[in-house]
């Protein structure tokens, strides 16, 4: 499987909690899906604490503040971004200097449960196409749609539709590759058998054209890039293309993958490690209660990946061969639930907060996008 020197988990005795149970995005509650049903499982060797002291981030500062559920960050050709709010639908333009402004409400988003306006993402080729792509819940379906953005937004054109949707697990993520193709992340809705199932598309990640036609490349002809996921929430690819995700686990065992093309990553035969030789095992392992993770990106060397339920943000270091070094905890309940994180153009994290999603506690200013220096 070409996964040497990679399939290395986090132990549980590293993070010394006991294994806690998980529902939906990261809220405790009792289990889901099928109970008892997971084969297999489990820690395996704790990943190396490589030759050099990981650097940690410099100190957070808020850039702007009083937003409701940011789900997603994107950045545009001169360095503003654009900003998911989850409940609201709303799609907000913020500068590097904190300043914020409506760019429009995305029509025909339904904000239920776990849906609502989640991933967004600019095209490479924004300076001559002028293209952004949400993905949202509608009233039958999750969907990616674009949009020109010229001073505003128009020609709303739905480029997938039909993705399951559900109260939980709904995916959502939305990233170009360094292939220039735009790859999204869908969940399975709590039905579990959609995740095995290569002919739906929910349990997957996607990959597709600007105009939704399955990628060139495709393993299986269609949109399907990888199945087997239960609901995956956050994407990156490091300096040499090799591309990572996080996905939340049922009651056991959150994932960080190594995401390689037509594997199938287990569920819900299996949740974390177990694979042997049928599934792809994870590169880490965490308990959803130090975890639950979402957001994932690439910068200094490391990966970072941002925690609900955990409440902090996981530095990730990598080797040059793209095997995982021991994660490190940063932030801890700091900010309280982390969902967003994207690396800026100047190659610092902009990180946003869930606290107001109606799992977190608000404290004043929430919910909050903040700028973390990374040395």
């Amino acid at each position: 499987m070409g996964r040497t020197g990679l399939a290395v988990l986090l132990a549980a005795a590293l993070l010394g909690c006991a294994p806690a149970t998980e529902t939906r995005d990261g809220s405790a509650g009792g289990a889901g899906g099928v109970a008892g049903g997971v084969a297999g499982g489990g820690p395996a060797p704790e990943p190396p604490v490589g030759t050099t002291p990981t650097r940690p981030p410099g100190t957070p500062r808020t850039l702007v503040e009083g937003l409701a559920v940011p789900w997603a960050i994107a950045f545009l050709p001169g360095g503003d971004a654009l900003i998911t709010e989850r409940d609201s639908a709303r799609l907000l333009r913020v500068t590097p200097q904190g300043r914020s402004s409506e760019v429009g409400v995305i029509d025909g988003v339904s904000a239920q449960g776990e849906g609502g306006l989640l991933g967004v993402a600019v095209s490479p080729a924004y300076s001559t196409d002028h293209f952004v792509f949400v993905y949202f819940t509608a009233n039958d379906d999750n969907r990616v749609v674009r949009y020109r953005y010229d001073g505003g937004l128009s020609a709303p054109t739905p480029i997938v539709t039909g993705i399951p949707k559900g109260g939980i697990h709904n995916g959502g993520r939305l990233e170009f590759g360094p292939d220039g193709y735009l790859y999204a992340s869908t969940g399975e809705t709590g039905q579990e058998g959609l995740a095995q199932d290569k002919d739906s598309l929910g349990g997957k990640i996607l990959r597709m054209t600007a105009d939704g036609r399955p990628a060139p490349g495709n393993p299986f002809g269609t949109l399907v890039w990888t199945y087997g996921h239960r609901n995956v929430q956050g994407m990156a690819w490091d300096p040499r293309g090799r591309m990572y995700a996080t996905e939340f686990g049922q009651d056991t065992w959150d994932e960080l993958n190594l995401i390689e093309k037509g594997h199938n990553y287990g569920w819900p035969v299996v949740e974390g490690f177990g694979g042997k030789g049928r599934f792809t095992d994870p590169l880490l392992t965490w308990r959803p209660a130090e975890a639950s993770p979402s957001g994932l990106a690439y910068a200094g060397g490391s990966l970072w990946a941002v925690a609900l339920r955990g409440q902090r943000l996981w530095q990730i270091p990598l080797s040059e061969d793209g095997a995982v070094r021991r994660p490190v905890a940063r932030f801890t309940r700091e900010y309280g639930r982390l969902r967003a994180i994207t690396t800026a153009p100047g190659g610092s994290l902009w990180m946003g907060t869930s606290n107001r999603d109606g799992r977190g506690s608000p404290r004043p200013g929430d919910d909050r996008v903040l700028v973390v220096p990374v040395r």
